[in-house]
């Protein structure tokens, strides 16, 4: 039940309490916010500033060739913010920058416990993916990015828990 205040009186309304249509169980759970992804232009500008001036352990630079970015993990307490820098000219970050220069959230990461039948499961419910099948991310894990258009303008990455 949620609460909504209108003309000075309290609505109960209904508010569904499943994420998926059917009334079957889910074959999958969503889970913890992993990280938030922030392309930046300069990468050890962004990680001095999280750890020099915020006082945040941070990840040594880590490149990854095969996602075309170099990247930097900066530890909180209940999630990471994941630094991302173009490595080449074909990187989808050195795209993103193009558009947004001083950088910006390029995407957030979800856990789900079970990353295949997550990906079967937005793909029944009209989501595209980014890709054929889930390729190994930054953790060394499957992961999935979900079209930014069919999830409300936000570049959602799937991961393996």
């Amino acid at each position: 039940m949620a609460f909504r205040l209108a003309s000075n009186r309290l609505l109960r309304i209904a508010v569904p309490t499943t994420r998926f249509a059917s009334d079957k169980a889910a074959p999958w759970r969503l889970g913890r916010l992993n990280h938030v992804a922030v392309a930046v232009p300069d990468l050890q500008k962004a990680t001095a500033f999280y750890r020099d001036v915020l006082g945040a352990n941070v990840s040594d630079a880590v490149p990854l060739p095969e996602h075309g970015v170099t990247t930097v993990f900066v530890e909180l307490d209940n999630t990471k913010i994941e630094l991302l820098y173009p490595l080449g000219e074909k990187s989808p970050i050195a795209g993103f920058l193009k558009n947004k220069p001083d950088g910006g959230m390029h995407h957030i990461c979800m856990e789900v416990d079970d990353i295949q039948a997550a990906v079967e499961s937005v793909r029944a419910a009209n989501v595209r993916t980014l890709g054929a099948e889930p390729k190994i991310g930054a953790h060394g894990k499957p992961v999935m990015f979900l079209h930014p258009k069919d999830c409300d303008g936000v570049l959602v990455e799937l991961e393996q828990a």
